[in-house]
């Protein structure tokens, strides 16, 4: 399936139906009097986020969405039948913008949950609606209200616990494929992975949680380098970061620098990212035969950094079961701090 994770699309809803120009003509029932109906009114346009659907591929091919239109009124007062509602479904975490603005409209999050897009027309009302003691014979009936239109953009923002960065070929598919039963492409070459990857963990008794491998990240990525700002939306939602840093591209005398360049990568596109806990895995330690080496590369960040930093193998599995202890213990603090104190 091609991902894809931005969308234009235009929706109008439907019109109001017209109201009717009738009088009752009834054998011996002289002087019947008006009886036009109300038009219906015109179908609303909803909305709704679904786990059914992963991408926006659906509207890469239909950009225009219309809702029915309400029936016009007819005589002995019969009131037209309002337009069916259409709902639009998106994938969990589409953001609705205004073309125009770029104002945010919609932020569907949840499953089920549901945003009126556009609002069906009101129907018109029938002659026998304006009857009163001066006017009797009302000969005029409204027309009904056209539906609302408009044209918006959707962009999907990924949902998941654990945003996986870090530079091409640094081991990310490895480490997802190694930690869930999602399957990446791995190859021995930069930019294997083309679209956001998502893995469920399941470590211990502890609650699945979802980890997203986002691709592209290099420097200049926030002005639109490499995949740049196409896909670092996508962990803008995460609850943790986890930089994956290839431990035998590090220069001895400024071991940070991966590091480094990445989070100023993320801290450029959004300050959303430095108020996110991290943590730090220095991967490929089976490629390297100096213990000494690795315990001063892990010392190193340790030094510099206030957060987790981890040695890990994800090819050989070496010591994923303390990433993922580390990993689970700080979203187990996250999902405290959420909840807030008991009110008992």
């Amino acid at each position: 399936m091609r991902f894809v994770d931005e969308a234009r699309i235009r929706l109008k809803a439907g019109d109001g139906g017209r109201g009717c120009i009738s009088f009752r003509r009834e054998k011996y029932v002289p002087r019947g009097g008006p009886d036009g109906g109300d038009g219906g009114r015109g179908g609303h346009i909803f909305l709704e986020a679904t786990e059914r659907k992963q991408t926006l591929l659906d509207f890469r091919y239909r950009h225009y969405f219309k809702a029915r239109s309400g029936e016009h009124g007819r005589g002995k007062d019969q009131h037209g039948r309002s337009g069916d509602d259409l709902t639009i479904y998106v994938p969990v975490g589409t953001v609705v913008k205004d073309v125009e603005t770029g104002v945010v409209l919609a932020d569907l999050r949840e499953p089920g949950q549901k945003w009126l897009a556009v609002r069906g027309g009101r129907g018109g009302r029938g002659n026998a609606r304006f009857v009163s003691s001066t006017n009797q014979v009302p000969r005029y009936a409204e027309e009904g209200e056209p539906g609302e239109e408009k044209e918006v953009i959707l962009e999907l923002k990924l949902i998941a616990d654990i945003g996986l960065v870090g530079f091409p070929n640094a081991g990310k598919s490895t480490l997802i494929r190694s930690l869930s039963a999602a399957r990446p492409k791995v190859a021995d070459y930069p930019f294997t992975t083309l679209v956001p990857q998502l893995g469920v963990v399941q470590y211990g008794d502890a609650e699945p949680f979802v980890i997203a491998d986002i691709p592209g990240i290099i420097e200049g990525a926030h002005r639109g380098a490499g995949l740049g700002i196409r896909f670092l939306k996508h962990i803008e939602r995460t609850k943790i970061l986890l930089h994956l840093v290839d431990i035998t591209s590090l220069d001895i005398d400024n071991p940070l620098k991966p590091y480094r360049d990445i989070r100023n990568e993320l801290d450029q596109f959004s300050s959303v990212f430095k108020q996110k806990r991290q943590v730090v895995a220095l991967n490929k330690v089976d490629l390297l035969d100096d213990d000494e080496i690795i315990e001063y590369m892990v010392d190193c960040y340790k030094a510099e950094l206030s957060c987790p930093v981890v040695a890990i193998s994800a090819l050989q599995r070496m010591n994923l079961e303390e990433l993922l202890r580390v990993l689970v213990g700080i979203l187990y603090e996250e999902e405290q701090k959420n909840d807030g104190p008991d009110d008992r």
